[in-house]
């Protein structure tokens, strides 16, 4: 789940960076937001997996 929290913190950092005003540039619009997403996807796989223990 850290990487998960990793990711998402990227993602943030990543819609920070973009230089364009009020964020709308491509690193605000595009891929700031796609990594976030991926993120948090992460996060939900994080938290329903079930091993395979017997």
């Amino acid at each position: 789940m850290l990487i998960g929290i990793g990711i998402i913190i990227l993602g943030f950092t990543i819609i920070g960076l973009d230089s364009e005003p009020h964020g709308f540039g491509f690193l605000g619009l595009t891929l700031g937001p796609i990594v976030t997403l991926a993120g948090f996807l992460f996060q939900f796989y994080a938290i329903f997996y079930r091993s395979e223990k017997k």
